[in-house]
């Protein structure tokens, strides 16, 4: 009853089912994120940090348990789906809330797409026969059939699924560290700390790639009205599955660092099918632990992980409906199922046909992932800003730690990563920032200005969301 008048004071009702307990949301968060998820991009990291691949990781940890923090702090405040678009929202005000939702859209209508065109074209590398469209299809019909289900459907198949990708994570290290040992490979740090080639834009450059393995922590923070330990659960979850996936990302790269074959071929010409780490598990273990760390990519990223991910779009494409700030009918819920079915159905036709799009493009993958990482990155630091707004300046808070030291040492780090990505996602991403102002202005001249229930608004949001 308490977690429902925290909704209602905001001018909401407990639309969606409270079932989700901290292990769900562990589970959610972990599978979300792929324990396995360093294999698909290791070759691209270890490029970009020449070498240093797990530095890079550890460095998105560091940046990204700031984040953590930001978002706790954001969570309790305001106990409701929508992320960071709520957030900057009633954080800052609506209009900034709109335009950081607009920024964190570009991620999470994107990262679906990504992952079913990851694993399709994986699994068409193993499996030719079967084209890459097909796959495709086949990928996006089953997850979103389980979503349509109810969220206690997904956390039982997640669940099940992160024990297969933890099994097989096992396998590789205990394989690799017994390789090591035997005098396979070359012991070193310098997946850590090479002098020769260190500097710190470097590295920077390298986390705004390795960060697309941690994007899925947040999304933890879309199912605050669908968890029974309320606000203060999520912050726990958020803070436990990062921290959590940072160790098993740092262990393997270094691992499979000092195992590649070829480090300076890998260096000097790139990793352009991304088989570097397929490459660092044959050299330990023969061609059945590289097949089986392929295969195993290829599924964690076609079914769990773009389960959770289209779990997480849909959830901010209600939240934002329901305020009337995108169509009415993506707020329709299932009075069954108690799940935004229309915006679930929405993101997995939108998920297919990028897809099929980017699969014609060669540079389709990279394109993708460049985009959603600055989307991410852009969204987090408005994250961090809007801790500073609510708590300390309006709120007054003296908690000087929690709501100044954390997310401005969060900010600058995240800034400094932004600074050095990669030029092609910074003028894309910008351009997406710039439609999205064009469409706020529009928004103005329609009379639709952008407003969040609880916040007394000129124009009142959309309060009792229809439900079929």
């Amino acid at each position: 009853m308490q977690l429902q008048e925290e909704l209602a004071q905001y001018g909401y009702r407990q639309e969606l089912a409270r079932q989700l307990r901290f292990r769900d949301l562990l589970s959610y968060g972990l599978v979300y994120m792929v324990p396995i998820a360093p294999m698909a991009i290791f070759g691209s990291v270890y490029v970009g940090s020449g070498g240093m691949v797990a530095l890079a990781y550890a460095v998105g940890v560091v940046a990204l348990v700031f984040t953590a923090s930001s978002y706790a702090q954001m969570v309790r405040a305001f106990p409701m789906s929508g992320s960071v678009y709520n957030y900057a929202g009633r954080g800052i005000s609506p209009p900034v809330g709109f335009l950081a939702g607009w920024v964190i859209l570009l991620d999470y209508v994107l990262v679906p797409g990504l992952l079913y065109l990851v694993a399709s074209v994986a699994m068409h590398a193993t499996v030719p026969s079967v084209p890459v469209w097909l796959w495709l299809l086949g990928f996006v019909a089953v997850n979103t059939v389980v979503n349509s289900v109810g969220i206690r459907m997904t956390a039982l198949v997640t669940r099940i699924m992160l024990v297969g990708e933890l099994l097989v994570l096992a396998v590789f290290l205990v394989v690799a560290a017994g390789a090591l040992a035997a005098g396979k490979g070359h012991l070193s740090w310098d997946a850590f700390y090479n002098s020769d080639t260190f500097t710190w834009s470097l590295v920077a450059g390298a986390v705004s790639i390795a960060v697309l393995s941690f994007l899925g922590f947040d999304g933890i923070s879309m199912l605050a009205e669908e968890t029974k330990g309320g606000s203060r659960q999520v912050g726990r979850a958020m803070t436990a599955v990062l921290v959590v996936a940072g160790v098993l990302f740092i262990a393997q790269t270094w691992l499979a660092a000092m195992l590649v074959p070829d480090p300076d071929a890998l260096l000097t010409g790139g990793d352009p099918d991304g088989t570097a780490f397929y490459d660092a598990a044959a050299v330990a273990g023969g061609g059945w632990l590289a097949t089986v760390c392929a295969v195993a990519t290829a599924i964690a990223w076609g079914l769990p992980n773009s389960m959770v991910a289209q779990v997480a779009t849909s959830r901010l494409l209600y939240a934002m409906a329901r305020d009337r700030q995108l169509p009415a009918f993506l707020a329709r819920v299932s009075l069954r199922r108690n799940v935004p079915v229309n915006a679930t159905l929405l993101t997995g036709v939108v998920s297919l046909t990028l897809g099929l799009l980017m699969a014609t493009r060669t540079d389709g993958i990279t394109l993708l992932s460049s985009l959603i990482n600055f989307g991410a990155m852009v969204a987090f630091l408005v994250l961090h800003v809007s801790v500073v707004v609510h708590h300390l300046i309006r709120g007054r808070s003296r908690n000087w730690w929690a709501h100044l030291v954390m997310p401005a040492i969060g900010f600058v780090i995240l800034a400094y990563v932004v600074v050095n990505a990669q030029i092609a996602a910074q003028r894309l991403g910008l351009a997406w920032l710039g439609l999205g102002v064009l469409v706020l202005a529009g928004l103005y001249a329609t009379g639709r200005r952008p407003a969040l229930s609880g916040l007394a608004p000129t124009q009142p949001a959309r309060r009792d969301v229809e439900r079929v």
